[in-house]
């Protein structure tokens, strides 16, 4: 019996107030080693770093991204499954099955199943949220060379104390997605 090809799919920075929403999209080879593949929130950055690096070399996968104008124009839901449905596109084999972390897959995909936590259920799930998550990282990291006092080689974009008191310091960059509502009541003052 011929087995099924499998995907699983996963996104990265819904939850920003800056930079790009990031899928990633894996199928494993044979040589991936299961035992280290976990929720990419449960796993050191530097331990990120080496898995990912292990996965790639033993899976086909592809990213998709969503920038922030499209995440502004869309909504957030709406730009994370248009990353996912770029991420899937990109892969170099086709999926006969392709299984999404959470509850909303995008529109005019076959064959596809939404689980609920599905990082903390299915390793090639994990996979992919540790792709995605390295990549966002680092486009986060190289942002914070030109935009020092956001703290994003840090917090890579996500509303911390530094990321925020930044805003109010500084102001909003580009990079950030001002219908967000810390960055939106920083823009009315």
């Amino acid at each position: 019996m011929k087995r099924l090809i499998t995907a699983g799919v996963d996104e990265v920075g819904r939850g920003c107030l800056a930079g790009p929403v990031v899928s990633a999209a894996v199928i494993f080879k044979e040589g991936i080693n299961l035992k280290i593949l976990k929720d990419s929130k449960k796993i050191t950055f530097k331990k990120r770093e080496e898995i990912c690096k292990h996965i790639k070399k033993n899976s086909y996968y592809a990213i998709g991204t969503a920038s922030v104008e499209e995440i502004l124009s869309l909504n957030i839901l709406q730009a994370s499954l248009l990353s996912m449905k770029r991420a899937i596109g990109r892969l170099a084999i086709n999926p006969g099955l392709t299984l999404i972390d959470g509850n909303f897959a995008p529109k005019g995909l076959k064959n596809c199943k939404t689980i609920i936590n599905g990082d903390e259920k299915f390793k090639v799930i994990s996979a992919a949220s540790i792709v995605a998550k390295v990549y966002r990282d680092k486009i986060m990291i190289k942002l914070s060379e030109k935009f020092t006092k956001y703290a994003w080689e840090k917090n890579f974009g996500y509303g911390t104390k530094a990321h925020l008191e930044g805003l109010k310091r500084f102001g909003v960059t580009s990079h950030h997605r001002k219908g967000f509502k810390p960055v939106y009541k920083i823009l009315s003052l």
